[in-house]
């Protein structure tokens, strides 16, 4: 168990790494525009932006699972991950663990391709809030392959709230970026410890839909104009990127963890 340990203590550094990352200097000389184009959006565009993003995601969860499976293989995934899981049970080493990385991986480099194409496209014609859905649907996607990467299954309620909680905890900084990386481990914990918990997946939904605007509010904005709107694709992009970097951690650790239990 002690190269489980090892990469255990890997995987905590990275995330270490993501919740204390300081900000850079381009994103630092950026901020006071950034805060300057926030200030002039108005109410209206920020209110139908939370709305447009609660709304993906119960559409998702009730009835769109199913149409962005069809969007990879949801079987090859799984007996991968099986056959995978068989190799690092009969022979524990650092190879064997890393290659069940490799799908997640891929994964990643795929959705935020798709995303940075479709903000691009939508942002070039003036299309700010209409890619809402499809947005969302791409997150998910995302989200969705790693779980099934590693062993999990999205589509318990719980594994649901756990989801909503990686998005937050991606997406937030500081202390309040701390409390939510802190209930993605608790929630997860629970989860694999078969132990109940209560909670509101609606009041969930509302707070994640409510972070994903905030931090897509100055691109949706902009991307509503044309042309200027293609900057939509590098925003999409960075979300994109750091929930499935995130994602990909939270859910190696517990399939890690799993392994000394």
């Amino acid at each position: 168990m002690d190269i489980i340990k090892k990469h255990l203590a890997g995987l905590e550094k990275k995330e270490q790494k993501i919740l204390n990352k300081k900000q850079g200097v381009i994103e630092g000389n950026l901020k006071p525009i950034v805060k300057n184009v926030e200030s002039k959006v108005p109410e209206a565009v920020k209110k139908s932006l939370d709305k447009a993003f609660y709304k993906s995601f119960h559409i998702v969860f009730e009835k769109g699972t199913r149409y962005i499976e069809k969007l990879y293989n949801k079987n090859k995934i799984q007996v991968d991950h099986i056959v995978h899981d068989y190799v690092i049970n009969r022979k524990l080493d650092s190879r064997s663990i890393k290659d069940i990385d490799k799908f997640a991986q891929k994964s990643k480099l795929l959705n935020t391709s798709i995303s940075a194409l479709e903000g691009a496209g939508l942002g070039f014609l003036g299309m700010g809030l209409p890619d809402v859905p499809l947005l969302t649907a791409v997150i998910l996607k995302s989200i969705y392959e790693i779980s099934l990467s590693y062993g999990f299954n999205y589509d318990m309620m719980e594994e649901r709230v756990y989801i909503l909680n990686l998005i937050k905890a991606s997406l937030t900084k500081g202390e309040i970026q701390e409390k939510y990386n802190y209930r993605v481990d608790v929630i997860g914990d629970k989860i694999d410890e078969h132990i109940n918990f209560n909670f509101d997946l609606d009041r969930e939904i509302v707070n994640t839909a409510k972070i994903l605007s905030d931090s897509m509010l100055t691109s949706k904005f902009i991307q509503g104009i044309p042309v200027i709107g293609m900057v939509g694709s590098i925003t999409n992009y960075n979300i994109i990127n750091k929930i499935s970097r995130y994602s990909s951690i939270k859910y190696k650790k517990r399939y890690l963890k799993s392994k000394c239990r």
